[in-house]
């Protein structure tokens, strides 16, 4: 039997600086470190952009008690991966904070993206956990469901009973396999 783990290792090495290579070209200048005035242009806009293509959306965010605005978040991996994006915490309008998104993950995995999201903050709770906590955890503390278009069709005002809501948008490149992923939100300074 022939132990494929040290080809699959040196492919990994010999691919890893031509997709971050790639990666590094294609980084939008909002997904580096950014300043405060092109964070709220750039979530003004992506949540505009947001709104438009997604009426579940607009109406959530009528609803929503605050909303976290990632506008770009770069995301590459070849077996290790990772994503990162600047965004900020709307209530009524108006910036609360800034913070970043961060994810790692594992697995089979190759290329790169960027996209956008937004989490609506509908309960009580899960306005408090982003401002007490050391930083959001995806998958710990409140509960947050990930919407698509099949989801969307059939929400409403009452049937919105989870905690947070993510819409992805805006996705572009490509990014290919399976993998783990976990994925903190936490506040910075700008």
């Amino acid at each position: 039997m022939i132990n494929i783990r040290p080809f699959v290792l040196a492919a990994s090495l010999a691919v890893a600086p031509l997709i971050a290579g790639a990666a590094s070209l294609t980084i939008p200048t909002s997904a580096r470190a950014a300043s405060a005035e092109d964070l709220d242009r750039d979530a003004d806009q992506a949540l505009q952009k947001l709104y438009s293509s997604s009426p579940a959306a607009a109406a959530m965010g009528k609803q929503a008690r605050a909303i976290l605005v990632f506008p770009n978040i770069v995301k590459a991996g070849l077996v290790f991966g990772g994503a990162y994006g600047e965004g900020e915490l709307k209530r009524g309008g108006k910036v609360e904070g800034y913070y970043n998104s961060v994810t790692g993950s594992w697995g089979l995995q190759a290329g790169a993206q960027s996209y956008g999201y937004v989490v609506f903050l509908m309960s009580k709770k899960a306005e408090q956990y982003i401002h007490r906590s050391e930083g959001w955890e995806i998958g710990s503390g409140p509960t947050v469901v990930v919407v698509n278009q099949g989801v969307a069709k059939n929400l409403s005002t009452s049937t919105l009973k989870d905690d947070a809501y993510a819409f992805i948008f805006s996705q572009q490149g490509l990014m290919a396999g399976i993998n783990i992923e976990g994925t903190k939100i936490s506040r910075i300074k700008r």
